[in-house]
């Protein structure tokens, strides 16, 4: 007898286990007597019974379900396997580990900058992280209507209000537009907790989200390294002024011929005189060198400080004989 008995005991798992799939249904079978449940880490076990939670298994192992698992169920406690007839319940694998996923825009978001009537148009990527947190709400909203759910699903939700959202925060957070990576941090902490809010109702959790980098047109870009490699950010004077100092050393600028070399030297002497200028009234003043400050000091009287006779250039005062310096 017990070896027909054996002939109806079957294993309850996770079949084909992908990394991207967020649960797996065993359905549609009858749990027999003498079946095994198999858990394995990264796994939870939940038992529905007519989409009904009856119970839910964390512990990694192997349990016989008849002596191990029906005695825990919340309306299958008083079930018992006949010879022919088995227990027909729904087990739903939970993926519990936390996922990480890249993002990227798709296309470039205008964010509003001053002066600049169209806008700045960014583009930007990072990664973020979720898990599931609600098995109730996963159930109701994703579970109970699809056999299936991955990552790229959870990645396409996001990626679908991630531009309103990133335009959202750099506008907030975005103190200076062409700076964004130090605002990045605020920036990220915004998104995530928007995130989280649109998907909390399908039992998700987004545990982090992150910006990488932003990037922007290439003309801005370029503009920004240049001001970087100088240090001069919002002085324009300067900024001009190295940039035609590199256009005439690359020999880039326009024109050609005697006219064209002979602006080029005015323009540049006319550049380095101003440098000059600058650096002249950056100076501290000195104080007259000892030589010449000798010579004023020895200069002699016009009139001698004893009598006040007109001395000229005499060393002696003509009048009273007084030494003059």
């Amino acid at each position: 007898m017990s070896i027909f008995r054996n002939q109806f005991a079957n294993v309850v798992e996770w079949e084909e286990f992908r990394d991207d799939m967020i649960f797996y249904k065993w359905r549609n079978r009858e749990i027999k007597k003498g079946s095994r449940l198999i858990i394995r880490p990264g796994q939870d076990a939940i038992f529905l019974n007519n989409g009904k939670i009856e119970g839910v298994f964390k512990d990694e192992g192997e349990y016989d379900i008849e002596s191990q698992i029906i005695p825990f169920l919340s309306t299958l406690k008083g079930f018992k396997f006949g010879f022919n007839s088995g227990m027909r319940v729904e087990v739903l694998f939970i993926n519990t580990k936390e996922f990480n996923v890249k993002w990227g825009t798709k296309n470039a978001i205008n964010i509003p900058a001053p002066g600049l009537p169209g806008g700045i148009p960014i583009r930007a990527n990072g990664t973020f992280n979720f898990k599931v947190n609600d098995y109730i709400a996963l159930i109701d909203k994703i579970a109970g209507v699809k056999e299936q759910y991955l990552v790229e699903d959870v990645r396409t939700r996001i990626t679908s209000i991630l531009d309103q959202l990133l335009m959202k925060w750099i506008a907030r957070e975005g103190k200076d537009m062409f700076n964004l990576q130090a605002n990045s941090f605020e920036i990220s902490k915004g998104i995530q907790e928007d995130l989280d809010m649109q998907l909390i109702d399908i039992g998700l959790s987004i545990t982090g989200f992150n910006v990488m980098s932003f990037n922007y047109p290439k003309e801005i870009q370029d503009m920004i390294t240049k001001n970087a490699s100088f240090g001069m950010v919002g002085n324009v004077d300067r900024y001009q002024q190295i940039s035609m100092i590199d256009g005439m050393a690359s020999g880039k600028m326009s024109g050609s011929g005697t006219a064209s070399d002979m602006a080029g030297m005015m323009m540049g002497m006319n550049v380095a005189n101003q440098m000059m200028n600058q650096m002249n009234q950056n100076q501290p003043n000195q104080a007259p060198s000892q030589p010449q400050a000798q010579a004023d000091g020895q200069k002699k009287p016009n009139f001698c400080p004893n009598c006040g006779t007109k001395t000229g250039e005499a060393n002696f005062c003509p009048n009273c004989g007084q030494k003059l310096i």
